[in-house]
C-alpha cells in the first residue's frame, strides 16, 4: 500500500528534476501529477512487453502513479503492472496504484462469442444477477465488485489497492433510472467501505466517461454531489468504526478540447452551481484526469492561442501540462505503451503547469 513516508521518500528522490507542483498531496502521501495508464492496445504479449518496459521507466524516471481497469487488455494490464510491482527496484509503498471494477472482463484474450462467454462464466455461475447487467457487458452490484476486487487484487498481486474505482456508472442509466443507479452505488460504496476496513482497499472513488461533465439533461448525467451524499451515507451504514466515507477521488476526461469537467456547471450546491473541477476542489476530492492527450490525439495538434501560453518543448507536453493546470487535478493521465513516450510525457513535468490566472485566462 502507498504510504506517507515512501512516497516522501520517492519525491525527495525525485523533485530536483521537476517544475513546481510536480508531486502533489494524495491522502498522507505524495503523487506525481503525471500518471501511467493502461487502457490502449491489444491483449498480446508483445503489448504486455511494451507496457513493462514502459512502467518500469516511468518508476525510474519520477512517475509513481499507475492507473488501470481489470477490463483493459482482458486483464493483462493489471497483471503486467503486477509483474513490474514485484521486480522493481522501486519501493512498492511509494506507488499510488489505481484500478476500476464494473465492465465485466475476458481473460488474456477476447472469444470468439463474446456473449456466451458473459453468460457462461458470469450469469450461469451466478456471479451476476442478469437483472443487474447492461448492455451485456456492465454490472455494478456489489457482489459482482466484490468478485472483480478479489481478482484485482491476485493480478495486480498486491495485498491493498491504493484507489479502487467503480467503473463508468453511467452505463446503468441506459437500462435503471438515476435514483435506481445512486441506490445501487450506495449498496457498493457500502461494500467497499467494509473491503477498506478489511484492508483490502485503501481508498474508493468513481471513474466516469461522460457522467459528471454533460448538462443535467444528458441521459449520462450523475450528480457529483448526489454521489458524494451516497458514499457519505454508505460510511455511516457500514459503521466501521471509520471517522467518515474513504471515497476520496473522481476520474473523468480533461483536455484542451474536452474541457467539459470545467466549463460545465452542471453540480448544484448551497453555493451554486459548479463544474465537476470546481466541486471536487471544494469538496476536497482528488481528481485524476483521463484522455490528457485524446488517446495521442493532441499529440499533434493543439489549438495555436493555447498551445502559445503553455510551457513544453514538445505538443504532448504542452497538452499534458493544460491538463495538470485545472483546479483540483491531482494527477493527470496519460496511455504509455511505450518507452519513448513515457521519457517524452514524463519530461512534461519538468516545466510549471499554468497559474490559477493564466489557466483561467484560457476560457476568457
Amino acid at each position: 500500500m502507498a504510504t506517507g513516508s515512501a512516497t516522501w521518500d520517492y519525491r525527495d528522490a525525485h523533485h530536483e528534476e521537476f517544475g513546481r507542483t510536480y508531486f502533489r498531496r494524495f491522502d498522507d502521501g505524495l503523487v506525481s501529477s503525471i500518471g501511467l495508464g493502461t487502457y490502449l492496445g491489444e491483449p498480446t504479449d508483445e503489448v504486455d512487453d511494451r507496457y513493462e518496459a514502459s512502467i518500469r521507466t516511468a518508476l525510474e524516471r519520477g512517475c509513481n502513479v499507475l492507473d488501470t481497469a481489470i477490463n483493459y487488455r482482458c486483464q493483462r494490464s493489471e497483471r503486467v503492472i503486477g509483474r513490474v510491482l514485484e521486480e522493481a527496484d522501486v519501493d512498492r509503498d511509494a506507488v499510488l496504484v489505481a484500478t476500476k471494477g464494473g465492465f465485466v472482463p475476458f481473460d488474456g484474450e477476447r472469444p470468439e462469442n463474446p456473449g456466451q462467454y458473459v453468460k457462461s462464466e458470469y450469469v450461469d455461475t451466478g456471479l451476476v444477477d442478469r437483472e443487474d447487467l447492461v448492455a451485456g457487458s456492465h454490472c455494478i452490484a456489489p457482489d459482482y465488485i466484490d468478485d472483480q476486487l478479489d481478482r484485482s487484487l491476485e493480478n495486480l498481486g498486491v495485498d491493498t489497492i491504493d484507489l479502487y474505482y467503480v467503473h463508468n456508472p453511467e452505463t446503468q442509466l441506459r437500462e435503471r433510472s438515476r435514483e435506481e443507479v445512486y441506490d445501487q452505488l450506495e449498496e457498493t460504496f457500502v461494500r467497499l467501505e467494509e473491503r477498506v476496513a478489511d484492508g483490502d482497499i485503501a481508498h474508493y472513488g468513481v471513474a466516469t466517461w461522460e457522467a459528471f461533465r454533460v448538462p443535467e439533461d444528458h441521459p449520462s448525467y450523475l450528480s457529483l454531489p448526489a454521489v458524494v451524499e451516497r458514499a457519505r451515507a454508505a460510511a455511516r451504514e457500514a459503521d466501521t468504526d471509520a471517522s467518515g466515507t474513504h471515497f476520496r477521488a473522481i476520474q473523468l476526461p480533461f483536455n484542451v478540447v474536452m474541457a467539459d469537467a470545467f466549463t460545465v456547471e452542471a453540480h448544484e450546491t448551497p453555493d451554486g452551481r459548479k463544474s465537476a473541477l470546481w466541486f471536487a476542489a471544494d469538496a476536497g476530492l482528488d481528481v485524476f484526469t483521463s484522455a490528457s492527450i485524446a488517446q495521442g490525439d493532441l499529440a499533434q495538434e493543439i489549438p495555436t492561442d493555447v498551445a502559445a501560453q503553455l510551457e513544453g518543448e514538445t505538443t504532448a507536453q504542452r497538452s499534458i501540462n493544460f491538463a495538470r493546470s485545472a483546479p483540483g487535478v491531482t494527477s493527470s493521465l496519460v496511455g504509455m505503451s511505450r518507452v519513448e513516450h513515457v521519457e517524452e510525457n514524463v519530461a512534461a513535468g519538468t516545466f510549471d503547469p499554468l497559474g490559477a490566472d493564466a489557466f483561467d485566462a484560457v476560457f476568457e
